[in-house]
């Protein structure tokens, strides 16, 4: 990739990297000839828009270890751009091989305890192992639910990468991709994964951008609402009233791609819920200040969906089952512009996908039953007698 311009770069720890005039500040954590830690923090508290990555089993000589990529983290905290400001569609360079491969490295251990199982539909109706239902040619919009933190993510999109060479593109939370989940030492996270792999800000500009350059784009209507459900709304959407994205996909002929994924409830359940937590002292006021600055993406909606304040669930971990995924058949919609200018057919086409994910859910819920290494002891006992190089066999479909 070619780098931006910089004002200066040094390759050492605790040496401020100066991009575009925006201050970068990676450092390491076993720097023995100087205090990269005190001058990070520093740094940070006199420059304007400075981000921290650290790096704590690195030592003085930061970006000259072949483990740390400066490209990755340009990348990595959106620094990357072609004019003053950064877009994330137009900016967006597509991960290396080696960022590939370190992405399924640090997604490994969530696959190894569910095992995710992937099945998708042909164009004829049939379902089938795998994801050779999905076509090969964009634009491309996944539509479905989320799990509970959206733990089904990272799973995913690097099996779909790793089996099919397709690179999907969510529509995220804008908070997801900003600087205000960042701590004060700051370690190279999901959310900058999740830039590195093509995350977008959920805005309909975007979407339009993603479909126009005929990406795969990954939708969950439901949003934060889904993601952070209460006690007993597992498997339960929460969409919009209105049809959002439907005509923006006819638009450009896109084909969409309902889903829907279970097993959330063999990894956690939620104990207390949003008004459950609310009541705990103090913890109100402390989700209204997080919330003070978090762009409300449903402000101009009504019902559940438009409830997206963000706090944390309690959760009671369970032994981790296994992960269920089922591709509906694809829905094309070329064609069909002028048909689904109309609001009534494009309502029609969004309650038949919303169906289909209701269906795609009920159908795993059942035919999970069949599946003799459901539970985590079968599966790890097969793991270990194959050396955990093969994945355990499931139900037919």
């Amino acid at each position: 990739m070619h780098l931006p311009l910089c004002d200066h770069y040094v390759l050492e720890s605790g040496s401020l990297l100066l991009i575009h005039g925006s201050p970068a500040m990676p450092f390491s954590g076993k720097d023995e000839f100087l205090p990269s830690k005190e001058e990070a923090l520093r740094l940070k508290s006199v420059l304007k828009n400075c981000r921290i990555r650290y790096f704590k089993d690195s030592g003085h000589t930061l970006l000259l270890e072949e483990e740390i990529s400066l490209s990755t983290i340009i990348k990595g905290i959106a620094f990357y751009r072609h004019s003053r400001a950064h877009d994330f569609v137009s900016d967006f360079v597509p991960p290396t091989p080696k960022e590939r491969e370190r992405s399924y490295e640090e997604e490994g251990i969530m696959r190894k305890l569910t095992s995710p199982v992937m099945f998708s539909t042909n164009q004829h109706g049939k379902i089938v192992k795998g994801l050779s239902g999905i076509p090969q040619e964009g634009p491309v919009l996944f539509v479905g639910i989320h799990m509970l933190l959206g733990l089904e993510i990272g799973v995913f999109v690097l099996e779909l990468l790793k089996q099919r060479n397709i690179l999907l593109r969510g529509i995220a939370h804008p908070m997801m991709l900003g600087d205000l989940m960042e701590e004060e030492l700051q370690e190279p996270h999901r959310y900058d994964r999740a830039r590195l792999h093509g995350a977008v800000p959920s805005s309909g500009k975007n979407l339009l951008k993603l479909l126009s350059s005929k990406s795969f784009i990954l939708l969950y209507p439901g949003g934060a609402r889904e993601a952070l459900h209460r006690q007993g709304e597992q498997y339960k959407l929460f969409w919009p009233e209105k049809a959002e994205f439907v005509r923006m996909a006819a638009r450009f002929e896109a084909t969409i791609i309902p889903f829907g994924i279970v097993g959330e409830d063999d990894i956690a359940e939620v104990f207390l819920g949003y008004e459950e937590v609310m009541k705990i002292p103090f913890y109100n006021d402390l989700v209204e200040k997080f919330n003070k600055d978090i762009q409300n993406l449903r402000s101009g909606t009504s019902g559940e969906v438009a409830n997206q304040q963000m706090y944390l669930p309690m959760m009671v971990p369970k032994p981790p089952g296994r992960l269920y995924f089922l591709f509906g058949k694809p829905i094309p919609t070329t064609g069909r512009k002028a048909e689904l200018r109309d609001k009534d057919n494009a309502h029609h086409l969004y309650l038949q996908v919303k169906g289909e994910v209701e269906a795609a859910m009920a159908y795993l819920l059942h035919k999970r039953e069949e599946d003799p290494y459901r539970n985590f002891l079968p599966r790890f006992l097969y793991e270990a007698a194959s050396g955990f190089t093969h994945q355990m066999p499931t139900f037919d479909p």
